[in-house]
Parts: C-alpha cells; structure tokens; sequence
C-alpha cells in the first residue's frame, strides 16, 4: 500500500485559513444542554461505580450525548417546533457580506438534516439559491445536485450531511462552513477535503461554529488532542508528540479535570446500591436523530465508541481505557512537579532547550487502538465535568 501524507501535497494547494466561531446560547437551548449533560454525568458516575452499564444506560448516554450536541445549532432539532439558536442567524450574516462577490460559493455541512431546515428558511427569505445533499437523497439524483452547484451561478450554497464528506468535488466553492464538528477528526478533514483539493485556484476559508460553554466547546481541544495522535502514529515515526507552552497548559487542564474527580461517584440509596441501580431522568428523545445522521457510520460508530468505552472492562491482553487514562495522569503530575521544581530530578517527558531554557512536554505515544480508546475518555469525562460546571 502507498500512502501520500498531506504534508507532502500542502505546497501544491491553495492557502487554506480556518476560523472558530463562538456563538452564545439561548436560554432555552442551555436548558436542554443541561439536562442532557446532567444524564451523561450520572451515568459516567454509575460506570465509574459498579464497572457496568446496562443496555438501557448505554442508549441513554448515546442519546444524550447526542441530544447536547444537537442542541448547540437550534432547539429546533429537538422538539421540531420552537427555533431558539443563534447559529442560523449568523451564517445568514455570513453569507450577506460573501455573496456580494457575484461569483462566490459556499458549502455548510451539518450531521442532521434538520440543520438544513432552519438553515434553508434563512436562505428563501434572501432569494439565494440552494441544493441540499443527504443520505435520503437517491444515488441516481446525486450527481445532478453537483452538476447545479457546479452550472447553476444562481445556485450559491452546498448544503450538505456527511453523507457528502467524500467522494465529492465542491471546489467551485471557496468557503466551507461546519454548522456542527464531528467527534472525528478525520471526518472534518474530509468535509475539508471537498473543496480544498487539487485544482482549486482560490485561497479558501474554513469557518467552524462553536456554542460557547457547551460541549462543543470541549471537543475543540479534543479534536486537537486527537489530531496529535494521529500525527504522531501515522506521520511522525517517532512514538512520541510534543507539547509546549499553551499546548501543554490547555492539555494538562483537561487532564487535571478528569484525573483530580476520577474518584467521585454519584449518591445512591442504600436500596439502590444493594440493587446496583441509580435514578436516573429519561434523556431528551430523538426519535429521527439516527433517520437523520447523514453517513450513519462514521459519527454513529463514534459515538458507539464512547459508549463502548465506558461500558467494557479490561479483558486479557486488552487495555483499560480508565487505567491507562488514570496512570497518564499520574505520570503527567509528576511529569509537571519535576518541570516546576528546578531543583527535581530531571524526568524523561521534560525536556529542556540548553540554550533558551524553554521546556515542553513529550509523551510516550500508546498503541493506536489504546490512543482512540484513551481520547474517547477524555473527550466524555472533559466534556462531562465541563457540563456540571456551566
């Protein structure tokens, strides 16, 4: 098999600019996000307790993980009725300013179709002409969707699920807009790729939409975590990745979060303790969410892997998640009490530059199946204690 590494293309496309986006909540819609952060706290609380989850739990904490992502573009998606989201509104602003450039395009991916919804109501009201791309659209059509972004100068927006996160070439437009992130990383490269990509003559904009204090918000420097990772197992050779300054401050936050509550436990009854059951409130439904999750794979299969995480115990030969989490934590504080203490004896993950005496953190990359298992954890725990500080 011949891999070509990204690095070695980057020189032959166009510059690429990426841009976060914090928009604030609504009340309403911080309601919803915290109920349903609420449930995926008890029941991380309940794992962490009696090493278990039940098929029941499991749904559950699917379901709310999903609901408080959901969440974060519009209320709409979750009851279908009410509109209360900022996002909307500032896409449309965004689009106001860019299609004053008569020829300028744009692509706006989100995981649900009800996105598109509240997305395309903004765009009637301005006349501006639109295609949506999504699993329940048949093969056979598909390749005319493309042919009218392509064709059609009144056709000025790609509205896409990630049914269209590969395989397709958008790069008539120059601006991408992600509504939501994926838990993946490879997955927003790949919404990143149709448009940035051999043959695009223009410098392109990425423009990610992050909810402040959500979720979302979390799985930004998740999804950095993750690309480090992935970096170092598949390009850099070396085992090993290299955190510096606010690098290494924002990631040993993160790890001081999960590491310093790893012990707490929800309070239980001692009727439900002898019963190995807590009470916990029914997650917000989302009947159509899996209908509407446009690859069905990549991001369901992630989302599984969160759940899968948390309910397996380690079996011969396989690694615990949760322990090797706990022991990185703990060599991590040692790692920074040595960095701290110049008169410590000197650790292995501290490195220190002889001439200008700046240190950074190197740390020992795992295999790369414990590597996804370890950042699923910390994506749920980071997230989850985040969620009960809000």
């Amino acid at each position: 098999m011949l891999r070509r590494r990204k690095s070695e293309v980057l020189t032959q496309l166009p510059a690429r600019t990426d841009q976060n986006l914090m928009v604030p909540m609504t009340e309403l819609q911080m309601v919803y996000h915290q109920e349903n952060a609420e449930v995926v706290t008890k029941i991380v609380n309940r794992w962490r307790k009696l090493k278990f989850l039940s098929d029941q739990d499991q749904r559950r904490l699917t379901c709310a993980l999903q609901n408080m992502r959901m969440s974060c573009n519009s209320t709409y998606l979750l009851d279908q009725e009410s509109d209360h989201g900022v996002k909307a509104d500032e896409l449309a602003a965004l689009f106001d300013n860019l299609f004053a450039q008569q020829d300028a395009k744009a692509v706006v991916f989100s995981q649900w179709r009800r996105t598109h919804d509240i997305v395309i109501r903004r765009l009637e009201a301005r006349g501006i002409g639109y295609v949506s791309f999504h699993g329940g659209v048949p093969s056979e059509k598909r390749p005319a969707l493309v042919e009218r972004f392509r064709d059609d100068p009144g056709c000025r927006v790609f509205l896409s699920t990630d049914a269209g996160a590969t395989g397709l070439n958008l790069q008539h437009a120059s601006t991408l807009v992600n509504m939501d992130l994926p838990w993946n990383p490879a997955l927003l490269e790949q919404r990143i790729a149709r448009i940035h990509r051999m043959g695009q003559k223009r410098p392109v904009q990425i423009v990610n939409f992050v909810a402040k204090g959500t979720i979302e918000e979390g799985m930004l420097s998740v999804l950095a975590f993750k690309r480090s990772l992935s970096a170092g197992i598949l390009d850099g050779g070396i085992g090993e990745i290299s955190l510096g300054g606010s690098r290494l401050n924002r990631f040993m936050k993160e790890v001081e979060n999960v590491t310093g509550q790893m012990g707490a436990a929800e309070t239980m009854t001692p009727a439900e303790e002898a019963a190995g059951v807590a009470s916990i409130p029914e997650a917000t439904s989302a009947p159509a969410a899996a209908a509407e999750n446009a690859s069905g794979t990549d991001e369901a299969a992630d989302t599984a892997g969160v759940a899968q995480a948390a309910r397996e115990p380690s079996a011969q030969g396989q690694i615990d998640p949760w322990q090797a989490l706990t022991q990185l934590g703990a060599q991590l504080v040692a790692a920074l009490g040595a960095a701290a203490n110049p008169d410590a004896p000197t650790h292995p993950w501290v490195e220190r530059d002889p001439r200008t005496g700046a240190q950074s953190l190197k740390l020992p990359l795992p295999p790369p199946e414990t590597a996804g298992k370890i950042a699923d954890v910390l994506s749920m725990l980071a997230n989850t204690l985040r969620g009960q500080r809000q």
